[in-house]
């Protein structure tokens, strides 16, 4: 959620900013401004009449001590009527700071200045390309793969759960375990603490990081229950230092969790929903970092690169994509997504999404930080990504390492695995 006093002093710049996302603010904003500016004049009421309350109910017993009761009483009615006008401006003051929070949380998140203009996923910005080179132009898809060597069993999942769920055996199962694993290691390389989460979620943890109310019509509702299935770990994760004030030095932040992940994806996607493309659950390792604002956006090249790395060690084929304000996420400032190449289908397939979120989920939460200098308190900056969501990764792996013996298992993940080859 915006900062609404921010909003208001930088208007032209929001306006800038909202215009990468072709997001017309100007008009949010007067509607703001005009219900800030009856708040502050009704602010300033109440304290007045509070104030007179407060100076002259002390009067009333002196009065009636120096037997002016006439005074007193009159004093008494005086100070009923202004209670009741404190009653009544109250109760506006009270609609009005929800008619101001009904308009900030469907405002999202303002792009920086940096993302590129765009409508749509086709105006992104491919920022980098791994070049490769493949050896055969008769691969199998993952889905054939899986069958053919008896790691992946569609049909299973289909029969316990319906389309969208899939089984893992034997040395898939163990892969995926495998990859968990491994990234989990890496980043505690990096720093990261690892953190073992619910993944159940109430109300007010979805609403914070914003997935509430924007993505409700993507996530699985326990019925009965106010409690969600998280679509991904950065929702607890993020949520775990709700009301927290750090000292300076304790920033950034780095945190680190594996999860299952649950996802509606209601909506037809084509080709997309094919095997492994996408599913209703699946496992992904998430990294979470709560940091200074002065140095977020190098935190997120750093997390970029980060996530690259891991992708470099698979030896697979990707490329990272900036997107543009057409293609953000609702609460999002930035956003860079990570892609591999599947050679049998032919198409890039995301495996990772790493965001900077500025201060929009800090104010949902309050997560904030104390300053040296001045001892205000200001809001944190939050980042995440997938380091890494497992299923495309998969597909892209099985489809680019197979060969006549198999399927090679990339030389990182063999300690893990215990085995060279699927065969």
């Amino acid at each position: 959620m915006l900062i609404l006093k921010d909003l208001l002093e930088r208007k032209e710049e929001y306006i800038f900013r909202y215009s990468i996302r072709n997001y017309e603010i100007k008009d949010k904003i007067n509607k703001l401004e005009e219900l800030y500016n009856r708040k502050k004049v009704l602010s300033q009421e109440l304290d007045k009449h509070r104030e007179f309350v407060n100076k002259n109910s002390k009067l009333i017993g002196k009065l009636i001590s120096e037997k002016k009761i006439e005074e007193a009483e009159e004093l008494k009615q005086t100070i009923g009527k202004i209670k009741k006008e404190i009653q009544e401006k109250e109760n506006i003051l009270s609609n009005i700071e929800e008619e101001i929070f009904s308009n900030l949380i469907d405002i999202p998140n303002a792009p920086h200045i940096s993302v590129p203009v765009g409508r749509n996923s086709k105006d992104n910005l491919i920022v980098k390309e791994k070049s490769f080179e493949l050896n055969n132009d008769n691969l199998l898809p993952h889905w054939e793969l899986g069958k053919k060597y008896g790691i992946i069993d569609f049909e299973a999942g289909a029969n316990v759960c319906g389309s969208g769920f899939v089984v893992y055996k034997g040395k898939g199962a163990v892969l995926q375990r495998a990859l968990i694993s491994f990234f989990l290691d890496k980043a505690k390389e990096k720093g990261f603490e690892e953190y073992w989460l619910p993944c159940l979620v109430n109300e007010n943890a979805a609403f914070g990081t914003g997935q509430l109310p924007d993505k409700e019509g993507q996530m699985y509702k326990i019925e009965n229950e106010k409690f969600y299935l998280i679509p991904t770990a950065e929702v607890p994760l993020t949520n775990l230092f709700r009301n927290i004030i750090f000292d300076e030095d304790e920033l950034p932040k780095k945190i680190v969790s594996y999860t299952p992940c649950f996802r509606r994806e209601a909506g037809s996607y084509g080709q997309m929903v094919r095997g492994l493309n996408r599913l209703h659950q699946f496992d992904k390792v998430e990294i979470v970092i709560i940091d200074h604002p002065k140095r977020s956006y190098n935190t997120l090249e750093e997390m970029v690169n980060y996530v690259e790395s891991l992708v470099e060690l698979l030896e697979l084929p990707y490329r990272v994509v900036k997107l543009c304000g057409g293609d953000l996420g609702f609460t999002s400032a930035m956003t860079y997504d990570i892609e591999v190449y599947s050679p049998a289908q032919k198409m890039w397939l995301e495996i990772s999404s790493i965001s900077n979120f500025e201060a929009f989920q800090a104010n949902r939460i309050n997560i904030k930080y104390r300053d040296k200098e001045t001892k205000k308190n200001n809001f944190c900056h939050t980042l995440n990504g997938s380091a890494l969501a497992l299923p495309r990764l998969v597909a892209a792996l099985l489809e680019f390492n197979q060969c006549f013996e198999g399927i090679k298992i990339p030389k990182v993940l063999i300690p893990y695995t215990k085995f060279e080859l699927i065969n």
